[in-house]
């Protein structure tokens, strides 16, 4: 039931090369910065991450990128990242772009052994009907575009509507960030931050949490536990002092 590792390094060290990873964070907020670092310097590649966007240019998930190691990405918002921008355009990263509550609910359906789903988010769109860029070449053809997604009518109050077919998402590890958590890997999230982490630690087959606060079994009130122990495998202690940084300031300066 001891979960602890003694550090991020130890924690990574078996993530192999293609592996596919769900990572929390939603911008630069809640995002589990020291595995990240600790996986690139490890040198690991070709990684297949699921994660809401890829951080920044020098930070969070964008530094993996800038080094090429992510072979591809399912995300849902990837504008603040230059660099990503131009690798998929050089045909350099493949991509999947999904509607941002579509994400969510696919983690939570891989997380529930939910096989797949219907919503009727994408309906009437290249989402549903396919071909949207997934690779492009170095002469900017569309290499890889995405397949058409099955649709079926259901009776929804008294009238039939159509409803787009998702498949749930797992992978072979996920990277998660909580405020607090114990040796059994029960974690608590701080505002915010909570975003997607619960739903990549549900969907990772083998799930790594960092956490700043760590606390013995039983201190943490079964009512306010985010994420039950059983989602989790590792926990890594990173203290408070970890880098947190603001993906865009929209505050005027003090006077």
């Amino acid at each position: 039931m001891d979960k602890l590792l003694d550090s991020a390094a130890a924690a990574v060290a078996d993530i192999p090369a293609g592996a596919s990873l769900a990572v929390g964070g939603f911008g630069l907020c809640g995002i589990p910065v020291e595995l990240i670092t600790a996986l690139h310097a490890a040198g690991v590649g070709e990684l297949r991450v699921v994660s809401n966007n890829c951080g920044v240019a020098d930070f969070g998930l964008g530094v993996l990128l800038a080094d090429h190691r992510i072979a591809r990405m399912t995300s849902s918002y990837v504008g603040e990242n230059k660099e990503f921008a131009r690798q998929f355009s050089a045909g350099e990263l493949e991509v999947e772009l999904v509607p941002q509550g579509t994400l969510a609910e696919r983690l939570r359906a891989g997380g529930a052994g939910i096989p797949a789903f219907y919503t009727a988010t994408g309906l009437g769109t290249q989402v549903a009907e396919g071909g949207v860029p997934l690779r492009y070449g170095p002469d900017g053809a569309v290499l890889v575009a995405s397949p058409p997604k099955e649709v079926r009518a259901f009776a929804v109050g008294g009238r039939r509507e159509r409803f787009v077919l998702e498949h749930a998402i797992t992978c072979d590890y996920a990277l998660v960030h909580a405020a607090a958590g114990d040796r059994h890997g029960n974690l608590v999230f701080s505002r915010s931050a909570r975003n997607f982490n619960p739903l990549c630690a549900m969907a990772g087959r083998v799930t790594i949490a960092e956490v700043e606060d760590l606390v013995e079994p039983g201190e943490l009130d079964p009512d306010e536990v985010h994420l039950p122990g059983v989602f989790v495998q590792r926990v890594v202690h990173v203290g408070r002092d970890v880098d947190k940084r603001i993906e865009r300031r929209t505050v005027r300066a003090r006077e």
